[in-house]
């Protein structure tokens, strides 16, 4: 338990009266190409998982992904595990994970995902972990304007942490041997946080993504039929938002089993339209099916072209958690 009437008075005075809210929305890093070393951040682990923001109150416990999709019965461990806290009004956020190996891998966790019976989720193999990495609210109060290191300090002690809750840990200045260390070990990249902000909701400055390799979102406008041996698609045919203008990226036709193959002609069959979603940028497949630009995935690659494609990208994931509004062309 934390007793907050302990804290110094300037991070008291940051506290304020609230119940447990509904939701909070979550912060989001911004991409850069800058890597830097600086005592006034802190560098995180950048985890290849799924976002979850988890609240607290009383007896009731609900985990939302970062699009508000409830997540209890798919990770009905994490529900059990933060019931079994002492402390009975909290909002933490973290990344939930699953391992190969020692790296994170979406891949994997790709097993628990779309899972909503509690039951089916407790007999699957894929184990997953929870890393808390912030606080938003404790015992009838809001964290979001107390210094970043405070809340991580509160977070501490709040929580009981024992599989499957961990705590994410942190190293202060050295973000550069921080990245290059992440990078070596084949981790996503590393997450920079201003050590004195406050949790902004929204994409923010004063969190930075250093990214290892080059992934993120797309919404899928279309896809291409299958070729010799392949079976249900070839191609999934990619976009991005840029305003109310959907923009064709390219297309991803690597990264799939049979299995994966499957699931996605099953998901895209019903979303079929007669005319491309896109509004921006050329398509050159003769026999394109065309859907409703409502699925995401997640896609790895080299580098951009200048024309504005993506080169050597691999399929990594579907994203059940992300809006397909919110995809966008991540940039420096």
């Amino acid at each position: 338990m934390t007793d907050l009437a302990a804290l110094p008075a300037s991070v008291r005075a940051a506290l304020h009266d609230e119940p447990v809210p509904d939701w909070r929305s979550p912060t989001l890093a911004t991409l850069t190409e800058k890597r830097f070393s600086d005592p006034a951040w802190i560098f995180e682990r950048k985890f290849d998982g799924m976002r979850c923001l988890a609240f607290r109150d009383g007896a009731r416990v609900r985990l939302l992904s970062r699009n508000r999709l409830p997540l209890n019965g798919t990770y009905p461990e994490l529900v059990d595990a933060l019931s079994a806290q002492r402390t009975t009004r909290f909002v933490v956020d973290g990344e939930v994970v699953a391992f190969e190996g020692r790296r994170t891998s979406f891949a994997r966790l790709q097993g628990r995902l779309g899972i909503t019976d509690p039951e089916v989720a407790r007999a699957s193999p894929v184990r997953v972990f929870y890393y808390l990495f912030d606080l938003l609210h404790l015992d009838g109060k809001s964290t979001v304007d107390v210094p970043l290191l405070w809340r991580k300090r509160l977070l501490r002690k709040a929580i009981a942490f024992e599989d499957p809750l961990r705590f994410a840990p942190h190293r202060r200045a050295d973000g550069i041997s921080a990245y290059r260390q992440a990078c070596e070990r084949g981790d996503e990249g590393v997450i920079a946080k201003l050590a004195d902000s406050g949790y902004d909701g929204r994409r923010s400055p004063n969190w930075l993504k250093f990214k290892c390799v080059r992934d993120q979102e797309f919404v899928v406008g279309g896809y291409t039929g299958p070729k010799g041996s392949r079976i249900e698609l070839g191609a999934l045919l990619l976009g991005y938002y840029d305003g109310r203008d959907l923009v064709y990226a390219g297309k991803v036709g690597t990264g799939f089993d049979e299995a994966t193959l499957r699931r996605l002609h099953e998901r895209l069959s019903p979303l079929e339209q007669r005319a491309a979603p896109f509004t921006r940028g050329l398509v050159r497949e003769n026999g394109a099916r065309w859907v409703r630009p409502e699925l995401v995935v997640e896609v790895g690659f080299s580098e951009w072209t200048r024309d504005g494609k993506l080169r050597h990208p691999r399929y990594l994931g579907l994203r059940t958690d992300k809006d397909p509004a919110d995809v966008v062309r991540e940039t420096r």
